[in-house]
């Protein structure tokens, strides 16, 4: 799709099918509109079509709600909405009269947060139908009151790269179990960032037992899908402390010989998010040239039921001189992920930051929308910001300490799961910073709750979210800022 920043005084009404205008609580009706705005075309996320007669212009009004509160985020999610209405109307073009007064938004931050929240609005994972759905819209323009609106295609392109990252998270993350094994993941990786400015390395079988990479293993010998750990370094400015980027890249979660029950167990598909945000982010790290100094480790593996699947009650030993006793298989993914921790630390990283689908706890914890996150406080502080102006939120939760106990085992080092049948997410982090070295930063964000959506809902729609993409890339670019590289978020 070709997006166009125009003068309001260049004239494109005769080239688009349909205006969009962006109406919110208390603002004045928009020039161009000849009818009184009624309460509730104003609310939210609100879609109003009004068709003209006779050769007029047709017309789309796109709610924003109140003043109060008014930010990027809700300006994503109203376009996201509209680029779902505009899409089952078949336009081909249209055009944007950006009009609203936000105060709190300049004008280059409000098109790209209209433009991010549009192309993500839009996304489809039909690829397997018979008739897939066709993308309408050919041609957008954004009618700015800039002067000089092609100093904005910079920032419309940066923004296109963004969506794009995005999108392909959500596309592996979608991909049905028959497709997206541990191996094709690892071809896909291998295919993206091939001729780019990144170093590849995948560890598997011997190279696994070699460095002890005994989880991956363990979790792995139950499916004929062999385990790997990915290991991508992008170190354009290596000056900067390294910092590992860490995901995980389950494939497909059947909870291995603690079998998960249900009637639909699609969705175990996306217990590879936290390794789908990983790739993302350092694809658009790539396409945007961002300074950095990062590896990214993702941990894949195939957690099914077999002849020679890892048991309940089994002893796994690390590297590190922890032995774990696997309580439950089905809590499989603490296993993989300190495999990563600890080659993390191997690599020399100063800072970790873990992301993975991780455990249902932390959904009764903070519902939907919002990941949890633990760690150092200088990171958890920082994502925390990061998040709340991107649209990837997250919020700090506690390390308490005393609940360590609750991992005691008879007769290993740590057990898997928990004593206790409250807190599992507080005792999956505990256990993860058992991996983690006196010296080194770390954070791990459990994003098991917001890595899906079951419905459309503003510019996420349903499926794979991509969530984490832009968290992980923005606090790169926010590190190499603070380190004077870059620009400030």
């Amino acid at each position: 799709m070709n997006i166009t920043v125009v003068n309001r005084e260049d004239r494109v009404a005769d080239e688009v099918e349909i205006i969009l205008y962006l109406v919110m609580e208390g603002d004045a009706t928009p020039s161009g509109l000849d009818f009184e705005l009624r309460p509730a075309m104003v609310s939210a996320g609100k879609i109003t079509v009004v068709y003209g007669a006779r050769g007029k212009q047709h017309r789309m009004l796109v709610g924003l709600g109140s003043v109060a509160g008014f930010d990027a985020e809700r300006l994503r999610r109203a376009a996201g909405c509209a680029a779902r209405a505009i899409g089952t109307e078949g336009y081909r073009s249209v055009a944007v009269a950006l009009e609203v007064s936000a105060d709190n938004l300049n004008e280059e931050s409000f098109m790209e947060a209209w433009v991010e929240g549009w192309l993500l609005g839009r996304y489809t994972f039909d690829k397997y139908k018979q008739t897939p759905q066709q993308q309408s819209i050919e041609r957008m323009f954004l009618i700015s009151e800039n002067k000089e609106p092609q100093s904005l295609n910079r920032m419309i392109a940066r923004t296109v790269h963004r969506a794009e990252s995005i999108m392909l998270a959500r596309d592996w993350c979608n991909e049905p179990a028959n497709v997206m094994t541990p191996g094709y993941l690892v071809e896909q990786v291998e295919r993206l960032f091939a001729g780019r400015n990144v170093g590849t390395r995948i560890y598997r079988g011997e190279e696994l037992e070699q460095f002890g990479m005994n989880g991956l293993l363990a979790v792995g010998q139950g499916s004929r899908h062999q385990p790997a750990l990915i290991e991508l370094t992008y170190s354009p400015n290596p000056s900067l402390p390294l910092l590992a980027l860490v995901g995980k890249g389950m494939t497909f979660d059947m909870g291995g010989m603690n079998v998960k029950t249900g009637r639909d167990l699609s969705e175990a598909r996306f217990d590879m998010g936290g390794a789908c945000a990983v790739v993302g982010a350092l694809d658009f790290l790539l396409r945007n040239e961002s300074p950095a100094n990062v590896v990214a480790l993702i941990a894949i593996a195939d957690n099914v039921p077999g002849a020679g699947a890892l048991l309940p009650s089994s002893i796994i030993r690390y590297p590190n001189g922890l032995t774990v006793q696997v309580g439950n298989t089905d809590a499989e993914g603490r296993l993989i992920l300190a495999d990563a921790l600890l080659h993390a630390q191997r690599l020399g990283a100063e800072e970790i930051i873990d992301i993975a689908t991780l455990t249902g706890s932390i959904g009764h914890a903070l519902g939907l929308r919002v990941a949890g996150v633990w760690g150092h406080r200088s990171c958890t502080e920082k994502l925390q910001g990061i998040g709340e102006r991107n649209g990837d939120r997250v919020w700090p939760m506690p390390l308490v300490d005393d609940d360590e106990s609750l991992l005691r085992s008879e007769y290993a080092d740590l057990n898997n799961i928990s004593s206790s049948a409250y807190g599992g997410a507080v005792a999956a982090a505990l256990f993860l910073r058992k991996f983690i070295g006196g010296s080194v930063r770390w954070a791990h964000i459990d994003m098991a709750n917001t890595v899906q959506a079951s419905a459309h809902r503003g510019y996420e729609t349903a499926g794979a979210t991509g969530f984490g993409v832009r968290l992980l890339a923005d606090y790169v670019m926010h590190n190499s800022s603070l380190h004077g590289e870059g620009t400030d978020l």
